[in-house]
């Protein structure tokens, strides 16, 4: 079923883009790792440790825990009690028995009572798991610390990718400083002393580069929200484009003149271009991802 390949490729790429840093720092992240003979589709190492400012390693090196942090997610057509303990196993036996291990379990048939009672009774206290079923959309988790974390954090089947667009902002700096100059400029024929100084110069650059990332993000920042259903683009905070994968029949790659990268969709009635570069997301990952989405019907 696609829709389990999907879910593993958002859950990766929040990994990848730091989403579940409230969990922990992930510092690896593997695909179709082997616990026991079990093999998980998506598998993060990582710890507790901050990788901040000087400040926040100190702190972290004396007052955090050295946790060593364990996230896996398994997708099936059906989970049962029988696997469900034999994966707990499986983890116990291969990590450190002080380390934390988070598990996502999603399974595209509704769940069995007796998986949502074993889970909801998981009595291991470093053992978080949620389970998720796409068909009913329920969703049960281990009533334990790490289990409510997991479910807190984790966003199965959305996944919103935004980067900061160094052009768009260097415009916005540019109009403020631009406008800023001429009133510098103006008010030197008022005053005896001149306007245009030293200290007036980067006091204005210094404004310019507040005031400019204001109006960048008010008006030319981009997100783009994917789902298993479609997607949303959001400029400057405001909806732009929304569409489901349903209304569409191809993708391709589109390179503009300025080398900037879409993916355009296209149908009979419409073409939409969904921004990568603004965003920063991967060409080959978008196209195989969402071409998988189109085609899928």
């Amino acid at each position: 079923m696609y829709e389990l390949s999907f879910i593993t490729d958002i859950v990766e790429e929040q990994l990848a883009k730091g989403n579940l840093r409230w969990l922990a720092n992930f510092k690896e992240i593997r695909r179709d790792y082997a616990i026991g003979d079990i093999t998980v589709p998506v598998y993060a190492f990582g710890g507790l440790e901050e990788k901040g400012f000087l400040l926040s390693r100190i702190f972290s090196a004396f007052v955090t825990p050295k946790y060593k942090i364990h996230f896996l997610v398994y997708t099936s057509n059906d989970i049962d009690v029988k696997f469900l303990r034999k994966l707990i196993v499986s983890c116990k036996n291969k990590f450190g028995s002080d380390d934390w291990i988070f598990i996502e379990l999603v399974q595209s048939q509704p769940f069995q009572r007796t998986v949502k009672d074993a889970v909801k009774s998981l009595a291991d206290n470093k053992v978080g798991v949620v389970a998720s079923s796409l068909a009913s959309k329920d969703q049960v988790f281990s009533e334990n610390v790490l289990g409510r974390g997991l479910k807190k954090h984790l966003k199965l089947t959305e996944a919103r990718f935004e980067a900061f667009d160094v052009p768009d902002y260097l415009k916005s700096f540019a109009i403020v400083f631009f406008f800023g100059t001429l009133l510098l400029i103006s008010l030197g024929f008022f005053v005896e002393a001149p306007a245009a100084n030293p200290l007036s110069i980067v006091l204005l650059f210094a404004f310019s580069a507040i005031l400019g990332y204001s109006i960048y993000k008010s008006r030319y920042h981009m997100v783009l929200t994917l789902s298993d259903k479609g997607f949303e683009i959001l400029k400057g905070g405001k909806l732009s484009t929304q569409g489901r994968w349903a209304d569409f029949t191809d993708v391709v790659v589109y390179i503009a003149s300025n080398r900037e990268s879409f993916l355009r969709l296209s149908s009979k009635e419409k073409t939409v271009d969904l921004p990568l570069s603004r965003v920063g997301l991967s060409r080959k990952e978008a196209y195989k991802a969402i071409g998988r989405l189109i085609r899928r019907k």
